[in-house]
C-alpha cells in the first residue's frame, strides 16, 4: 500500500493505492474531505482492424455514498447514469485523452465509483485526479499525469476546490486540468466576468494543479507498475514519398468552400491513393492510412501557417456569413433560426409552471432546476444515415455547455415564475453547432418574452501549430476542428463570459495561448451580438399568445391544507374548474399556471377566498347549499359554510325557510358570530330594508329584557 497527501490552501487531498480492486491494472482511492472515489484503469489487447483509440470512461454514482436509497418504489437500485455522471465522465475523458501515445489502439476502460459523498465536496475532481493516478500506477503507456482542481470566486477572492456552499456564493466555477506541458482541459461558467478575470482564475489554478501532479508522480514512484512497451507505427519514407507527390492536389481539394463538395473531392483523392498504394504495398495498409492522414494535416497546416489562408478563404478572425430570424414557428412560445455558414440551428422555447421543474436524483445537493437546455444532433445534419437512439454523451455535453452559458442572464424566479425549456435542433452542421445553439437560444428567449438580462452569443476558437508557430482561428469549421490542435468554445454577453469549454490534442497549452484565445473570442462575440440584434435586440414586452400565464400569491402556510383539501380534493377541483395547474411551496407561495389571463385571475380569486378568514360584522354573498327545518347553510367562501337560522332569514316571522330561500340562491348575509369551534352564525334580515346596524330583536334570539328565553307555545 502507498499513500500520498497534499494540502491545497488548507484543504487536504490524498491518493492511495494497493488496498482495493487489486486485479485492475491500476486502482486508487482519492479522498477530498469525506468524499472518497475509487478509480480503476484496465487495459485489453488491441483489436484487429481498429483505426481509433477505444477509450471508455464511466462515472458511477452509488447512492449509498450519501446514505440514500435510489430509484422509484419498484426499482430500488441505481439505473442509467445521471446527467451529472455523464458530464463528469466526459470531463475525465477530455482531460486524459490527449496524453496517450498517438497510434495507441488498446482498449482502455476507466471506472470512477463514488464510495462516499460528504455533501460538501463534489466527487468529480477526485475522480479526475484518480483517473490520472490509476493510469500512472498501471502498465498503460500514459503520458501524464494530469492535475485537476476546481476554482471558485467568493467576494472577489479565488477559492480552490470550493464546497457546495461556497459554489452557491461564487460568481465563477471553473474546472482546470493541467499536464506537465500546460493546460489540457477547461470547463466552467461565470456570472458575466471579463476575460481578464477568467484568465486570472486559470492562472490561479495552475500551481495547485501542479501540486496534484507532483503527488501522483510520488505515488507512481512508490507503487507504479512497469509500463508496457509501445512502439508507434513507423511510416516508411517510400510511402511518404509516394503520397507527397499528390500534396498539391490534396491542398487544392481541402480549399473547396462547400463542405460536401470538399469531402467528396478529398475522399476521391484519398481512395484513389489508397487503391494505388495498396497494390504496391499490400502488407502495409495501416502505414498508408496513417500517412494519408498525416499528409492531410500537413496541407492544412501549411495553408494556414505558410500561406496565411484558411480552407474556405477566410482570414484568421473572419466569421462565416451570419443570418438570424425569430418567430419561425407559429405555435411555439418562442423560436429562432440561427445560421453561420453551413451550421444552422433552430432553438425553440417552451414555458411552464414551477411544477414543471426537472427533479434531480444524484449525489449533488441540487434537487431541481427550472431552466433546461436540450441539444439534438440528428444524422441528417451532416448528411449521414445512422440509428437515432436518444441523446448521446456528446448531445448532453453540448446541451449542458449552452445551459450554463444562458443561466447567468435568466431572470430570478421572483421576477419570472416560469420553468423554461429550450431545445436546440441542429439542422445543418459544419463546426461549432453548440455555439450556434447559444446564439439561437438567446434569440428564441427574447422572442418568447423572457426578460433575460442581455443577449448571449458563442464562438469557437481553434488553433493550427507546428510546434514553433501557431495561429488562432475564429469560428472553426469541421475540417479545422478535426485536423487542428484546439477547440476553445466561449459564450457570453457584451459584459463578459458566461460559459467556456476547451479541448486540445496537444500535451498542453501555455497561459499565453489561453489568454489570446479568450481575447479573440471577445472580439468575435461582439460582432455576433451586433448581427443578432438586427433580428431582435431585446425581449418582447408580452408573452406569446399560446404561452401560459403564471400568477404568484402568498398565503398563510397554515392555510395550505385548505387549498389542497382532503386527499387533494380541493386542489384538483380548482385545477379542473379553471383549467390551470397549481403548485404550492411550504412557505406559502402559490403558483397558478393558466392558459389565459382570465382563467388565472379567477383561480387566484378562488384561492384567496379559500384562505381568507371570515370576520364578524363583515358582509358576504353566500350560496344556499343545504336547507333544514331550523335554517339554511350558506357557502360563504370555498369550503367555508355558515348557518343562517330561520329567525335570521327575514324581518318577519316565517314558518319554513323554503318560503324565502331555495337551493342555489345567492344572498347577502352578515357574520354575527364565530364560536371557538369555528361555527359561523349569519343574519340576512339585518341587511334588508328597515334593518338595524345594531342588535335587532331577532339578533337577541327572542330574549326578554331580563335575559331569560321566551318560551314558544303552540297557538290554541
Amino acid at each position: 500500500m502507498a499513500i500520498e497527501q497534499r494540502d491545497l490552501d488548507g484543504r487536504s487531498i490524498s491518493v492511495e493505492t494497493g488496498t482495493l480492486a487489486k486485479q485492475a491494472d491500476g486502482a486508487v482511492c482519492v479522498r477530498l474531505g469525506d468524499t472518497i472515489t475509487l478509480v480503476t484503469a484496465t487495459m485489453a489487447p488491441p483489436r484487429e482492424g481498429i483505426d481509433f483509440f477505444p477509450l471508455l470512461v464511466d462515472f458511477e454514482e452509488k447512492m449509498y455514498a450519501a446514505g440514500k436509497i435510489p430509484g422509484v418504489r419498484y426499482i430500488r437500485r441505481e439505473g442509467r447514469p445521471s446527467e451529472n455522471a455523464i458530464l463528469s465522465a466526459r470531463r475525465i475523458d477530455r482531460a486524459i485523452r490527449p496524453l496517450f501515445p498517438k497510434g495507441f489502439r488498446n482498449d482502455i476502460q476507466v471506472v470512477a465509483t463514488v464510495l462516499s459523498a460528504d455533501m460538501q465536496n463534489a466527487a468529480d475532481i477526485p475522480a479526475m485526479v484518480g483517473a490520472s493516478a490509476a493510469l500512472c500506477v498501471s502498465p498503460v503507456p500514459f503520458l501524464g499525469p494530469v492535475g485537476a482542481v476546481r476554482v471558485g470566486r467568493v467576494e472577489g477572492r479565488f477559492v480552490v476546490n470550493p464546497t457546495y456552499e461556497e459554489r452557491d456564493e461564487s460568481d465563477l466555477e471553473l474546472t482546470v486540468a493541467v499536464s506537465p506541458d500546460g493546460v489540457v482541459m477547461l470547463e466552467g461558467m461565470t456570472d458575466q466576468l471579463p476575460e481578464e478575470v477568467v484568465g486570472e482564475a486559470i492562472a490561479f489554478a495552475i500551481p495547485y494543479a501542479e501540486q496534484v501532479l507532483e503527488m501522483q508522480r510520488a505515488l507512481a514512484g512508490a507503487a507504479g507498475k512497469e509500463k508496457i512497451d509501445f512502439t508507434p507505427l513507423q511510416i516508411g519514407e517510400d510511402i511518404r514519398s509516394a503520397i507527397s507527390g499528390s500534396a498539391a492536389t490534396i491542398r487544392g481539394a481541402i480549399q473547396h468552400p462547400d463542405k460536401k463538395a470538399r469531402e467528396e473531392a478529398t475522399t476521391e483523392i484519398v481512395e484513389q491513393l489508397q487503391t494505388d498504394l495498396s497494390d504496391r504495398f499490400p502488407e502495409r495498409i495501416p502505414e498508408i492510412r496513417a500517412a494519408l492522414e498525416e499528409q492531410m494535416e500537413a496541407e492544412l497546416r501549411g495553408l494556414v501557417l505558410d500561406d496565411d489562408r484558411r480552407p474556405d478563404g477566410r482570414s484568421m478572425e473572419e466569421i462565416r456569413d451570419l443570418s438570424s430570424e425569430v418567430g419561425v414557428l407559429p405555435r411555439a412560445h418562442g423560436s429562432a433560426l440561427f445560421t453561420r455558414g453551413q451550421t444552422q440551428v433552430m432553438s425553440v422555447v417552451t414555458l411552464g409552471g414551477v411544477g414543471d421543474e426537472q427533479l434531480i436524483d444524484d449525489l449533488g445537493v441540487v434537487e431541481s432546476k427550472r431552466f433546461m437546455h436540450h441539444y439534438n444532433f440528428p444524422p441528417y445534419s451532416v448528411g449521414e444515415v445512422r440509428p437515432m437512439r436518444g441523446p448521446s454523451r456528446r448531445d448532453l455535453g453540448h446541451g449542458s455547455l449552452v445551459e450554463h452559458g444562458v443561466l447567468p442572464v435568466l431572470p430570478d424566479e421572483e421576477e419570472f415564475p416560469y420553468t423554461v425549456r429550450v431545445v436546440s435542433e441542429v439542422l445543418e452542421s459544419n463546426g461549432s453547432s453548440s455555439m450556434a445553439s447559444v446564439c439561437g437560444s438567446s434569440l428564441a428567449l427574447m422572442d418568447a418574452g423572457v426578460p433575460i438580462k442581455g443577449g448571449i452569443a458563442g464562438i469557437s476558437i481553434g488553433m493550427i501549430s507546428d510546434g514553433d508557430r501557431r495561429k488562432l482561428l475564429t469560428d472553426i469549421q469541421g475540417l479545422e476542428d478535426f485536423s487542428g490542435e484546439m477547440d476553445f468554445k466561449v459564450a457570453g454577453t457584451r459584459e463578459g463570459v458566461t460559459s467556456l469549454q476547451m479541448d486540445v490534442k496537444l500535451a498542453g497549452l501555455s497561459m499565453e495561448t489561453v489568454r489570446d484565445a479568450l481575447a479573440q473570442s471577445k472580439r468575435a462575440r461582439d460582432v455576433l451580438l451586433d448581427t443578432m440584434a438586427e433580428a431582435i435586440s431585446e425581449p418582447r414586452a408580452e408573452l406569446a399568445p399560446h404561452a401560459p400565464r403564471v400568477f404568484t400569491i402568498e398565503i398563510d402556510p397554515e392555510k395550505i391544507g385548505d387549498v389542497i383539501g382532503p386527499g387533494g380534493k380541493m386542489i384538483r377541483k380548482l385545477e379542473g374548474d379553471f383549467n390551470c395547474k397549481i403548485d404550492i411551496e411550504q412557505e406559502g407561495r402559490v403558483f397558478v399556471a393558466a392558459p389565459d389571463q382570465s382563467s388565472g385571475q379567477q383561480a387566484v380569486k378562488a384561492i384567496e377566498d379559500l384562505t381568507r378568514d371570515l370576520q364578524v360584522g363583515e358582509t358576504y354573498v353566500g350560496k344556499v347549499v343545504r336547507i333544514t327545518p331550523f335554517g339554511a347553510f350558506l357557502e360563504l367562501l370555498p369550503g367555508r359554510d355558515g348557518l343562517l337560522h330561520i329567525s335570521q332569514v327575514a324581518r318577519e316571522r316565517i314558518d319554513r325557510v323554503e318560503d324565502v330561500l331555495k337551493m342555489g340562491d345567492e344572498v347577502p348575509v352578515r357574520v354575527i358570530e364565530i364560536d371557538p369551534q369555528g361555527k359561523v352564525r349569519l343574519s340576512r334580515k339585518d341587511l334588508l330594508p328597515g334593518g338595524k346596524d345594531g342588535e335587532s330583536e331577532g339578533e337577541r334570539g327572542g330574549r326578554r329584557e331580563g335575559g331569560r328565553p321566551r318560551r314558544h307555545r303552540p297557538r290554541r
